[in-house]
């Protein structure tokens, strides 16, 4: 099985809400390793929202905004790679873009040899392009890479019809159509990304990531977020 994980930055920071909360990355470092050891290769996405989000002045264009979003995905993915490396496990970085000798360059032929090496595959830089959140890129790239399913990690434990925090009459789904997400706007994922999920029957699974051993529970336990299904 071949899994594409989606982190938030956020999620990373923990209780500092900026920056890399240590405990918190070896916590999924050590998840990652023990869904490894049991088959399933993993690549990963990570955000760039506990350093930079979005356009925060007028006097920066949003061109160059998420540029600045894009770098800071790839810092993630080399503290986040550090991390699960002293765990044991061997990591490898692909951006679309040139990043000096600090990563390589993505393409689906060198992603499939890290893959086959066992190496856990980083995927930083978003699409390489503005105007694009890191949504759409980790749902092309799973498509790209032949993966089975995107897991999206968040601080909500699954898919509500809409948001619990101001609406406590709002209901969480077991299961919803990724038709369903669209025809009711639900956001789990930005609408491009949505779209290209049902048109490539792309399955994403929405769980939270502080809970007990969630990545593990999600692929070999009890899963308590919300499946995305598709139409295949």
């Amino acid at each position: 099985m071949r899994i594409l994980l989606k982190l938030s930055g956020e999620a990373l920071a923990g209780e500092k809400k900026f920056g890399f909360d240590e405990e918190t990355v070896k916590k999924v470092a050590v998840q990652v390793k023990e869904i490894h050891e049991r088959g399933t290769e993993v690549g990963i996405v990570i955000g760039g929202g506990n350093f930079w989000r979005g356009r925060t002045s007028e006097n920066i264009d949003r061109t160059k905004a998420d540029q600045i979003g894009m770098l800071a995905t790839v810092m993630n993915c080399i503290y986040v790679s550090e991390i699960f490396r002293s765990v044991g496990l061997e990591t490898s970085i692909l951006t679309p873009f040139e990043v000096g000798s600090f990563t390589k360059l993505f393409s689906k032929d060198r992603a499939n040899k890290y893959f086959k090496r066992g190496n856990i595959v980083f995927f930083a830089g978003g699409s390489g392009h503005p105007y694009f959140s890191t949504d759409t890129p980790t749902v092309l790239r799973a498509i790209e890479v032949d993966a089975d399913a995107v897991l999206l990690a968040k601080s909500i434990d699954g898919v509500y019809s809409d948001d619990p925090a101001t609406n406590p009459d709002a209901v969480k789904y077991d299961e919803i159509s990724i038709d369903d997400v669209i025809a009711n706007n639900l956001k789990v994922v930005d609408m491009t990304a949505s779209i290209l999920a049902r048109d490539n029957k792309m399955e994403l699974w929405v769980f939270p990531l502080n809970e007990e051993n969630s990545i593990v529970n999600t692929l070999y336990g009890e899963f308590k977020g919300t499946k995305i299904t598709v139409n295949k």
